[in-house]
């Protein structure tokens, strides 16, 4: 008797248990490489509910650290890269595959893995798809947005991470309010114990050196910072294709003894630590993990005020927003948290009150382990 089976003759999800059974998940992703989507699966695996659920991991892509810390928790990692012609035959390769794994539930992240995993699954007769969207773009072109609508209309719920990108899923992929569900981000608040602010006047970024998160500009807001406040110092936490030319910019601002490249570090919340704020120059975002890692530390925000961050940071209480690619603008929020460095203790327990309230990792995958049952009680009662 197949799982679906034997979960039919129970009524209450909490006697799923008492069956035998649990029910088979997969997540679907494009890597298991660095990246916050993946600091995401990995905590799914170490907090799922492990007497009612088998989580599997597939990537579509790359494999990497996260790929390695998911094998050891316990659960299978498997690289399945689509080698086939053609997005009919991708479809195919992959349904053919997911035909021999007997998921009950495919859980897909972001848009590669949805359109592909969502096609797939309907012809593989999964029983329930779930498309969860980690950020806001949908792509520069009316294909990739048409891809996104057509996956979701194979799909049984799609899960944005913020109201704002459930807001454009809901215009992308013309869905109805029945069709979207907004589950939040969250973070091992353990993991990063509330320490609150150093006292120094250093501000923290950690971040993939990538255009859209448009260090460039907080570069050229810290001259403006430096030239009112000597002692203001910058650290810069990550790696990415940006790197050469921000370390370059650095060095045409005359900003080498303001301005500290740390690159990739396995120590962030005892870098996060060591600094009095935290600051985000970012141009897009869905729901930002390390702004939320930063507030959990204890630490007052001076971010962008796009996507899902005015969701995070409540304003005055837990930070300060600003529009994005303005340095001069975020130059004078920058100023005005150094000036009043006697209200980071309290904005910063604030910040962790916040976090610990609505962005906790167990509670964001207990939301969505409710989904699964809700979704697949529905689809057994139809």
């Amino acid at each position: 008797m197949s799982t679906i089976e034997a979960i039919k003759t129970i009524a209450p999800a909490t006697s799923y248990t008492s069956a035998g059974k649990r029910l088979r998940v997969c997540h679907l992703s494009l890597t298991l490489c660095t990246g916050g989507l993946e600091r995401l699966l990995v905590d799914f695996a170490r907090y799922h509910n492990r007497e009612l659920f088998e989580l599997e991991f597939i990537a579509l892509g790359e494999t990497g650290v996260p790929a390695e810390e998911i094998k050891q928790i316990g659960c299978p990692v498997i690289q399945f890269p689509l080698t086939a012609r053609g997005k009919l035959e991708k479809i195919r390769q992959l349904s053919d595959f997911l035909n021999q794994r007997d998921y009950d539930l495919l859980h897909t992240h972001n848009a590669y893995p949805h359109f592909y995993g969502s096609l797939a699954a309907y012809r593989s007769k999964i029983p329930v798809t779930i498309q969860t969207r980690h950020g806001r773009r949908f792509g520069t072109t009316f294909s990739e947005r048409m891809q996104f609508a057509i996956a979701s209309r194979f799909a049984d719920r799609v899960v944005p991470v913020s109201d704002d990108t459930g807001l454009r899923c809901k215009k992308v992929g013309w869905l109805n309010d029945s069709k979207v569900t907004r589950i939040w981000n969250g973070i091992d608040v353990d993991r990063f114990v509330f320490t609150g602010p150093a006292d120094k006047k250093t501000a923290i970024t950690v971040s993939r050196l990538s255009p859209e998160k448009d260090l460039a500009t907080m570069l050229r807001a810290v001259q403006q910072v430096a030239q009112e406040i000597p002692e203001f110092r910058l650290l810069i936490v990550g790696d990415g294709p940006e790197r050469a030319r921000l370390e370059s910019l650095t060095a045409e601002l005359n900003l080498k003894s303001q301005v500290e490249f740390l690159g990739e570090r396995n120590d962030v919340p005892q870098l996060l630590s060591q600094a009095g704020f935290y600051v985000s120059s970012s141009l897009t975002e869905g729901i930002s993990l390390t702004l939320l890692e930063a507030m959990s530390v204890g630490l007052p925000i001076v971010a962008t005020n796009v996507g899902g961050n005015p969701e995070i940071v409540q304003q005055p209480a837990t930070g300060l927003l600003v529009p994005s690619a303005n340095p001069a603008l975020l130059a004078s929020a920058m100023i005005q948290m150094c000036e009043n460095q006697d209200q980071w203790a309290e904005t910063g327990q604030r910040a962790r009150a916040r976090v610990e309230q609505y962005f906790n990792i167990r509670t964001m995958i207990k939301d969505y382990e409710n989904l699964y049952l809700d979704i697949l009680n529905t689809s057994l009662k139809s």
